[in-house]
């Protein structure tokens, strides 16, 4: 059975479709048992994966993760058509594309901009991440971002699982909203990606945005 989408369609083309994801929508599946266990769960991809079959249950086309988002970060994101484009995005991902976000954060920077290096790891038993030493075992994160009123325009340069909701956090100024990483309670998280630039299997690059 095919699902009405709850999100707009921003672009599609034969390699890719970029979609504006809300926020508490899962991006792919949890950990769950069984294949079809997950493909019930709601994501956007498994209500992608119904969208590009068009209800055919015996279709074999799909959609492939190529980045993700946060269930409660919401904004653009965008998912390829075949394994050989999700691969190509995977593999070259920050000459291929740039994202930006927008957010808000606790208490008042001290400064207008400033770039945030860390080295982050995971906590297998908690899944969160953690600003770690050098020599730790992190990966590094980089983040770019400068302030705009109340809100912070955010620039990654590295794509870490939360890196920018560690990072702020880090830096004594979790996320609005954000619980998991010492923010207070709000009616949601205030992260949302606002911008993806992404260079076409065409070549042209194209900007798109919520």
């Amino acid at each position: 059975m095919k699902r009405r989408l709850p999100f707009a369609i921003l672009y599609e083309d034969d390699n890719i479709i970029v979609i504006d994801k809300p926020a508490g929508l899962l991006t792919t599946h949890t950990r769950l048992v069984g294949r079809e266990a997950r493909a019930r769960q709601l994501t956007a991809e498994n209500l992608l994966n119904d969208y590009v079959r068009k209800g055919q249950l015996k279709s074999r086309k799909q959609v492939y993760l190529v980045h993700r988002l946060d269930r409660e970060t919401s904004g653009v994101m965008m998912f390829a058509k075949s394994q050989a484009v999700a691969d190509w995005y995977r593999d070259n991902w920050h000459e291929l594309t740039q994202k930006n976000y927008i957010a808000k954060v606790e208490g008042k920077l001290d400064v207008p901009e400033g770039v945030f290096e860390n080295y982050l790891k995971e906590d297998p038993k908690t899944g969160k991440m953690h600003v770690v030493g050098k020599d730790a075992g992190g990966k590094l994160a980089i983040t770019r971002w400068r302030t705009e009123g109340d809100e912070v325009v955010v620039q990654l340069e590295t794509g870490r699982k939360n890196q920018i909701r560690v990072q702020f956090a880090h830096a004594g100024h979790p996320i609005v909203g954000d619980e998991k990483y010492g923010g207070h309670k709000a009616d949601r998280l205030y992260l949302h990606a606002t911008q993806l630039k992404v260079k076409l299997r065409s070549g042209e690059w194209r900007t798109f945005s919520s």
